[in-house]
């Protein structure tokens, strides 16, 4: 399988920044990533009614896993340096649109970990839409996976 085109110069920046390093072997692998992704989007869809604060934390968080996996898929790993704004450039880099909402969601969970006012109200019509847009986000990496080679 041939490299990834797309993003491959930010993908090469990031790279020698030390933002992303390249991994080899069994963390080359996205799979466990995306079981990760889906069993983790599964456990916020069913917090929402509950918690929808932690329902859109876990929804990031499994957002995160399931580009963690395109990444991973391709022989990518963010560094402690890049983190996860490194997930979020390298994937929207190099997949566009699939991944649009992984910023957000990441931008919306940091307000919620880091908050100005920690009485903050999540609605669970909010901690909805954060799942869908997971789920779209877990969808896409699915789809992707068979097609990535290491970068």
């Amino acid at each position: 399988m041939t490299r990834w085109s797309r993003g491959e110069a930010s993908i090469e920046r990031q790279l020698g920044a030390g933002e992303l390093q390249a991994v080899r072997g069994a963390q080359a692998n996205g799979e466990p990533w995306l079981v990760k992704a889906s069993r983790t989007v599964d456990t916020a869809a069913g917090l929402i009614a509950v918690d929808p604060t932690s329902a859109i934390t876990l929804a990031y968080d499994a957002a995160r896993f399931a580009a963690m996996a395109v990444l991973a898929q391709q022989g990518l790993r963010a560094t402690t340096k890049g983190g996860h704004i490194a997930v979020d450039d390298a994937v929207r880099a190099q997949f566009g649109d699939a991944f649009r909402p992984y910023r957000a969601l990441r931008i919306r969970r940091n307000e919620l970990e880091y908050p100005e006012h920690p009485d903050e109200v999540v609605e669970a019509d909010e901690s909805e839409e954060a799942v869908e847009s997971c789920r779209k986000i877990i969808d896409a990496a699915s789809k992707l996976l068979p097609h990535l080679g290491m970068f």
